[in-house]
């Protein structure tokens, strides 16, 4: 077994153990929410969910960055891994506002500023990867990756801002306008926990995926290579 492969494996191990640690510091150890009660507790794994998505696309902004002034192909496969594991967990983030947002608000949606950004946000990213698969030539599909995801990248602090400078119900948490939602020190924590499990998480995913892409990337070539053999 590689070196990789077992960094991979420990990151797993230890990103499994922190998210069950962070579930059970979520439910015994953070206190309910007055007005909302126990469902606030859905906000620990939403609020990691949005860092994880807004992360991934930094780093798949900087992973563009690096491919342009590189030109090595393992970046433009760390970008793409970066931006499909940041959609996921976009619409996690989504999915898990709507159910906080019906016991809040009474409704599963509201045109409200940040969920129109972060709808935005998605698609933006989603446009990235099917535009990506009609590009065969690698060098091509590259460039334009890491263009687009630099580009892409203003719906990020689009979408972390629109709470603070646009008329919005949504909680702030930090910052003007925090004492919207107030965190007792025991939920700070749990967030905090939710965060690091979260981030773990992300770098576990990040090397698998990339690992995986450039598996994918060898078997093309062979498959090519047998192709003008046969021919």
């Amino acid at each position: 077994m590689s070196s990789q492969n077992k960094t991979i494996r420990t990151l797993f191990t230890v990103a499994a153990v922190l998210i069950a640690i962070a579930f059970a510091v979520v439910l015994l150890y953070a206190p309910p929410e007055q007005t909302m009660g126990l469902v606030q507790k859905v906000f620990y794994f939403h609020m990691a969910s949005a860092w994880l998505g807004m992360l991934a696309f930094l780093c798949a902004a900087a992973f563009g960055i690096l491919y342009l002034s590189k030109k090595e192909l393992r970046w433009d496969r760390f970008e793409a891994s970066s931006v499909e594991i940041g959609l996921i967990f976009t619409l996690v983030t989504n999915f898990s506002g709507m159910i906080w947002a019906k016991a809040a608000w009474n409704t599963w949606w509201t045109w409200d500023p940040r969920l129109i950004t972060m709808t935005i946000m998605a698609f933006t990213y989603i446009a990235y990867l099917l535009l990506r698969r009609g590009m065969d030539d690698p060098a091509k599909r590259a460039q334009f990756g890491a263009i687009y995801a630099l580009i892409g990248f203003i719906t990020v602090p689009m979408t972390f801002f629109s709470a603070r400078y646009l008329r919005t119900i949504h909680p702030i948490l930090f910052g003007a306008g925090a004492e919207k939602m107030a965190l007792s020190p025991e939920m700070v924590q749990t967030m905090m926990v939710s965060l690091v499990a979260f981030t773990v998480l992300f770098v576990a995913l990040l090397l698998y995926r990339e690992r995986l892409m450039a598996a994918e990337e060898q078997l093309s070539a062979l498959e090519s290579a047998q192709e003008d053999f046969d021919a």
